[in-house]
């Protein structure tokens, strides 16, 4: 099939057009530790595992984000702050950072002369159990621990209650994250603070960091050993100094993320960009044409956002009637940009199954944020609604979260995206979003994990050894996998009412 024929194939079609024939399966178990999940994000970050939460304020925050990069995948955190607010989105970066670490090459210190109450108001705030004990010139004293201070009143100092540094297995130098483990086994220490010849902090590495890489062997991981996240900005207003912020705080990629990434607007920004900030990790979008794909990756940009009007918070469709169905979109802005700059497919994922076809007809990862909407890790207060059970006519209350596009008037009006209007006139705005309650429900993880399952389980059937392996072996030959569905087909397929 030539890629002529390929795009007319999939002229107007969405993932609920389409089914994959089987092929001989040569894999013996459907396990992801064991399948080969590698997707690039950008040009220079690669993710263990194919999956980005959206940058949505009622999807991802730093909550979101810990638990998808300790899941292979990486979280977007939103720009749902007001114009010169830069401090909250920020702070979700830093903590996500300090979540997980190699080496903390930046623990909390505490001065030896400082009181105990002002250590211990340090741990409540940061969520630290341990200061570093440094004198001005940073050099090491000893390590303070939520143990030292417990049931301790009065005027004691941080020097009367310290485990001194004599006391301590102290390593001189940097160390490799096995050595610190042979080390911390042999000297039975849980923290190993780390010094230079003079005695002056490096950093500090924990039994219980240690514990998370060998437990989390796919976690997204900086060279640090520290969470990566990805934080998002607009093109207007305050989106150069929110980024120089951002990257300040050691975010690992930008997104310039706006309703219509093929635009004017676009253009100038990530010029503006690139000349203040370089060549740091930029993802731009959203497009759905060749053109707009072309467009970005002309620009200079890392990676490309596919996806117009397909995401269930997202109205654009329906009030502008201008949009590329999602199929349509990803194989047009594949064919049109190779493999020069990863694809995310955003949007229109509405199963697990639409999962494997989006990373198929051309996304090297894919965006969700409906899929996770309710979860414990999302952001918003639980709301208790009454609900009429059909049998007996027995009315519940059911816990519900919000969920809503990024450009629902609920949304613009949180975060007033008119960055430069002194008084906005809400009715006047062209709302593209919509804003709905869903069920409340437990953690992200298992979701996230059934996700890939269900992913491998769609290489097993496609006759492939790896995600990479099956996406070869589609664009070799795709008319040996693709079967469109009639209507008949499709209820077939997806209805199960």
């Amino acid at each position: 099939m030539t890629p002529a024929e390929l795009l007319r194939r999939v002229h107007g079609c969405a993932f609920d057009d389409f089914l994959l024939s089987p092929q001989f399966s040569v894999v013996a178990r459907r396990d992801p530790a064991r399948i080969d999940l590698t997707s690039r994000l950008t040009t220079k970050l690669v993710l263990k595992r194919p999956i980005v939460s959206a940058n949505m304020d009622t999807v991802t925050r730093a909550p979101m984000a810990i638990v998808q990069a300790e899941e292979g995948g990486l979280g977007i955190i939103d720009r749902g702050f007001r114009p010169g607010e830069i401090e909250g989105q920020v702070r979700e970066i830093q903590i996500v950072k300090r979540t997980q670490h190699g080496v903390v090459s930046d623990p909390y210190t505490i001065p030896p002369d400082a009181g105990l109450e002002q250590a211990i108001q340090l741990m409540q705030r940061s969520g630290v159990g341990t200061l570093v004990v440094v004198d001005a010139a940073r050099r090491l004293l000893g390590l303070l621990t939520e143990r030292d201070v417990r049931f301790v009143s009065g005027a004691a100092r941080v020097a009367d209650r310290m485990t001194p540094a004599q006391r301590l297995t102290v390593h001189e130098g940097t160390i490799g994250i096995d050595e610190a483990e042979r080390v911390m086994v042999e000297h039975k220490v849980k923290k190993l603070p780390l010094v230079e010849s003079g005695g002056r902090l490096l950093g500090l590495i924990t039994a219980r960091d240690i514990s998370k890489h060998r437990r989390q062997p796919f976690a997204t991981r900086d060279a640090q050993g520290r969470l990566r996240v990805g934080a998002a900005i607009g093109a207007t207003g305050d989106y150069l100094e929110r980024a120089a912020e951002l990257i300040r705080a050691e975010v690992d990629v930008i997104v310039i993320d706006i309703a219509h990434g093929h635009s004017v607007v676009m253009a100038s920004a990530i010029e503006q960009f690139r000349r203040r900030f370089g060549g740091f990790e930029l993802i731009a979008g959203n497009v759905g044409t060749a053109e707009g794909a072309r467009f970005l990756v002309e620009r200079g940009v890392d990676g490309v956002k596919v996806g117009i009007g397909p995401g269930g918070g997202c109205t654009t469709r329906i009030t502008t009637s201008f949009g590329v169905p999602q199929v349509q979109a990803l194989v047009e802005c594949r064919l049109a940009i190779g493999d020069r700059v990863p694809i995310i497919a955003d949007g229109g994922i509405s199963r697990d199954g639409a999962l494997a076809l989006a990373l198929l007809f051309g996304g090297d990862t894919a965006m969700l944020g409906s899929a996770f909407a309710g979860t414990l890790e999302t952001p918003g207060e639980i709301v208790h609604k009454p609900v009429v059970l059909p049998e007996g006519q027995r009315t519940v209350r059911v816990p519900f979260k919000v969920l809503r596009g990024m450009a629902s008037i609920g949304a613009i009006k949180d975060r007033l995206d008119v960055e430069d209007a002194a008084e906005v006139d809400l009715d006047a705005i062209g709302a593209e979003g919509l804003e709905t309650s869903v069920p409340a429900r437990g953690s992200v993880r298992p979701v996230i994990q059934d996700m890939l399952k269900h992913l491998c389980s769609a290489i097993s059937y496609g006759g492939a050894e790896s995600l990479a392996d099956l996406r070869r072996s589609f664009w070799s030959d795709p008319d040996r996998y693709l079967i469109r569905l009639s209507a008949a087909a499709r209820r077939e397929s997806y209805d199960r009412s």
